[in-house]
């Protein structure tokens, strides 16, 4: 079976066991089985086995519930996973539709932003994460306009809307740098290796945040109210994986999320216009309402 194949697989088990009903192994069989896929036993023993040691997440038996769960608590990167999942299969889906008939584009609109510019640099750029040697390239910056060149110790790839950056630190820095591959030329894997700091974990780091910008402040609880209508796309595209619905009734959808607030917070805010209102915290509130005066007085 090709990789395709394989991986949608993955993404059926996955499917069924994420529920959170504890589905049996015959469940799972059923399951594929509808979905086109008819395997013997040992075939998903694998897959469960695979997915563990390829991906880091962890499938087990609850022998109480006599069903299969997901072990969030000791599973690596889930959220990478699962939209990891989401990407290959729009490409699987897209791949087929175009194969049977090459007038499926004429149908589908993509997003005009430019993502797949610097796309090139994306494999070696992950091989030298994964190896821990070193990079150097040229990077525009989009502040000064003006080109530079960098050594970088790579720590992670990051994607953040339709875009890909190299996460990295510099020198004897212990900061992190962040650098758009769109905007990176000639890129050079460097024979040196690095030894990774245990004590920085930048992927712990985004998830306290939203987008690329981060700060060593402290993690607060952000509350907003959004109109009904808008809190139906609060609920099935959430802020932040820590959001939490606190009221969803006629009057309002109210939410909170646990982050260190930033730059991108207050562009996710503003983008909701008039269906969106800080509750708290009140320094956020002020400085929104700032925003907003300067904005209306161009007017």
């Amino acid at each position: 079976m090709s990789k395709h194949g394989t991986i949608r697989r993955y993404t059926l088990e996955i499917e069924k066991i994420s529920r959170g009903q504890f589905p049996s192994f015959q469940e799972i069989k059923d399951y594929l089985y509808e979905h086109g896929f008819e395997i013997g036993d040992r075939t998903i023993q694998r897959d469960i086995e695979q997915i563990r040691f390829e991906f880091g997440i962890e499938i087990k038996y609850n022998r109480d519930k006599n069903g299969y769960y997901i072990d969030y608590e000791n599973s690596l990167n889930t959220e990478s996973f699962f939209r990891f999942l989401e990407i290959v299969n729009t490409a699987e889906l897209l791949t087929e539709s175009l194969l049977e008939s090459k007038d499926s584009l004429k149908y589908i609109s993509f997003d005009t932003g430019g993502g797949l510019k610097g796309i090139e640099n994306l494999r070696p750029l992950l091989k030298a994460v994964k190896d821990n040697r070193k990079i150097s390239f040229t990077h525009f910056n989009f502040h000064t306009e003006k080109s530079r060149r960098y050594t970088l110790k790579p720590y992670l790839l990051k994607e953040y809307q339709n875009r890909w950056y190299v996460v990295g630190i510099i020198g004897g820095i212990s900061e992190f740098m962040t650098f758009g591959i769109d905007r990176i030329e000639n890129l050079e894997i460097k024979t040196e290796t690095f030894k990774p700091d245990k004590k920085l974990n930048p992927i712990e780091m985004f998830n306290k945040t939203i987008g690329l910008v981060y700060s060593e402040n402290t993690i607060q609880t952000i509350v907003l109210s959004f109109t009904p209508t808008q809190g139906k796309y609060i609920k099935t595209l959430p802020l932040h994986p820590t959001q939490n619905i606190l009221i969803d009734d006629e009057n309002e959808c109210r939410i909170s999320i646990e982050i260190i607030p930033n730059y991108e917070l207050i562009q996710q805010i503003l983008k909701h216009g008039e269906t969106v209102r800080i509750i708290e915290p009140q320094w956020l509130v002020d400085e929104v309402t700032e925003i907003l005066e300067r904005t209306l007085a161009k007017y």
